[in-house]
């Protein structure tokens, strides 16, 4: 829940979507009648340096666009969601997109939303419905791929070690789509060493906060902790606090990988706090208003589109901290 500020693979036609923070500017996104393009926009909430840079380029890549954005911030609770998309739909807005908190349970009202002639967009998160005819595109990052990234670089980091390497994991927002997707990822690229043992798995929020509670847990429910695996950025810097705190180096006596990329990261990479960091990119921005435009005017659009995303040693994390954008 990084950054190499992604190239985006487009697979054929640019897609619909997003949308975010605030209301929009001025601009010449006027639909033909002199109205000017509305999207309503549901944001999962601030529980991340992640979220909070992935908004705010939302938000500034509408008002440049010339987008009205109606947004809206769940506080991560997927009834905040479904009301903010019931009144999206009251309003009739000409585009919904979101960012679900979870991947179960839309089916309703994408439906409603669907029977008003309102195209949906998902953005950075997908849902696990059945009718894929309650959505137009699905834009975000491969989270599977990032798990299956860092568990990969486990697997190279660990090849001349032949006893048990320990892992505790530090899991995203029960239910949700990184969650569960960055779990399976890693779990496959691993399941063919035997040595790798995740003795402690348990969701730390994706918050910074909820991340270092977790972690002391683990610190003190488990006698020997080799590696720890965290879904972001934001749950593994509040470990490190808690690593620190129980008197271990963190990178050093419990080597770190993670999955983001944000600044904070990159610093602690370039303390040797974190040992590795799969990117995934949250400036969306301009892509998205683009994508949205497209959906409205009626023009094919790819079902996925996916995020061209990077991984980072602390080297490299070093060399390219001076210029991180968020």
């Amino acid at each position: 829940m990084s950054k190499r500020v992604a190239a985006v693979l487009v697979t054929g036609a640019m897609v619909a979507v997003l949308t975010a923070c605030g209301s929009g500017g001025g601009g010449s996104a006027d639909k033909g009648s002199g109205h000017k393009l509305v999207v309503g926009f549901s944001q999962v909430g601030a529980e991340s340096g992640w979220r909070t840079a992935n908004t705010k380029s939302v938000q500034e890549s509408a008002k440049k666009a010339g987008i009205e954005l109606k947004f809206s911030d769940a506080q991560q609770k997927q009834e905040n969601q479904i009301k903010a998309i019931r009144s999206f739909i009251q309003q009739k807005v000409d585009v919904i997109a979101f960012s679900p908190v979870v991947e179960s349970g839309w089916d309703t009202v994408l439906k409603e939303a669907k029977d008003a002639h309102i195209p949906v967009i998902l953005t950075d998160r997908a849902v696990d419905s059945k009718d894929e005819s309650l959505y137009v595109s699905f834009l975000g990052s491969d989270f599977v791929e990032e798990g299956k990234k860092a568990g990969e670089w486990l697997v190279k980091e660990y090849a001349a070690n032949s006893g048990d390497v320990n892992i505790v994991q530090l899991e995203g927002t029960t239910g949700s789509a990184p969650a569960n997707d960055r779990k399976s990822g890693f779990a496959d690229a691993t399941k063919g060493e035997p040595k790798f043992k995740v003795v402690a798995s348990q969701t730390g929020d994706f918050t910074r906060a909820k991340g270092k509670e977790v972690m002391q847990a683990f610190l003190k429910s488990q006698s020997k902790i080799d590696v720890l695996y965290a879904h972001n950025d934001d749950m593994a810097l509040g470990a490190i606090q808690a690593i620190e705190e129980a008197g271990k180096k963190p990178g050093t006596d419990i080597k770190i990988v993670s999955v983001d990329g944000v600044k904070d990261a990159f610093t602690a990479m370039s303390q040797g706090k974190i040992n590795y960091d799969v990117e995934c990119n949250p400036l969306l921005g301009d892509q998205l208003m683009d994508l949205v435009k497209k959906v409205k005017a009626g023009e094919q659009v790819p079902r996925r589109i996916k995020t061209e995303e990077g991984t980072f040693t602390p080297e490299q994390a070093t060399a390219a901290l001076p210029n991180r954008q968020y």
